[in-house]
C-alpha cells in the first residue's frame, strides 16, 4: 500500500505544479523525473528515493483486518497477555511529530493494563487456557 500511496502522491504533485498559477515559477521535476510515468516505474522510484523521515510508525499497526497486529486495546492478535505500546501501533503516521501521540498511547496502555476489566489477573492461567 505504501508504494501505491507514494505513486499517488507523485501524480498529485505533478498535477499541482502543472497548474497555470505556478508556471511563472518554472517548476522542474528532478526526482523521480518526468520520464517515469507507469505505475511500476513510480513504485520503483518511490522505493528508491523514499525515506522513513525518522518517525517510523505502523510496523505493528492497530486494526481488525488481516494485516493488523494489535486490537483497539493494544493486545497482540493471537498472543494472550502481550500488548504493544509504542508508535508501531499507529495505522498511519500523524501530520506532526510522533512523540506526543506515542505518549498518549503509553498512557492508554497503562490505563488498560491497570483496569480490572481489561487485564488478566493471572497471565500464566490465561496463557495455559489459550495456548499459541
Amino acid at each position: 500500500e505504501d508504494l501505491r500511496v507514494a505513486a499517488d502522491a507523485i501524480r498529485l504533485t505533478r498535477r499541482i505544479v502543472s497548474a497555470p498559477a505556478l508556471q511563472a515559477f518554472k517548476p522542474v521535476e528532478y526526482l523521480p523525473g518526468d520520464s517515469l510515468q507507469s505505475e511500476e516505474q513510480l513504485h520503483e522510484a518511490a522505493a528508491r528515493i523514499g525515506t522513513t523521515i525518522f518517525h517510523p510508525v505502523g510496523t505493528c499497526r492497530m486494526g481488525n483486518d488481516a494485516h493488523a497486529v494489535v486490537d483497539a486495546e493494544l493486545r497482540v492478535h493471537g498472543i494472550p497477555g502481550l500488548r504493544i505500546a509504542d508508535a508501531s501501533v499507529m495505522p498511519r503516521i500523524t501530520s506532526g511529530n510522533t512523540c506526543s501521540p506515542t505518549l498518549m498511547i503509553a498512557e492508554k496502555a497503562a490505563q488498560l493494563m491497570l483496569s480490572p476489566s481489561t487485564r488478566s489477573l493471572n497471565p500464566q492461567k490465561e496463557l495455559l487456557s489459550n495456548p499459541l
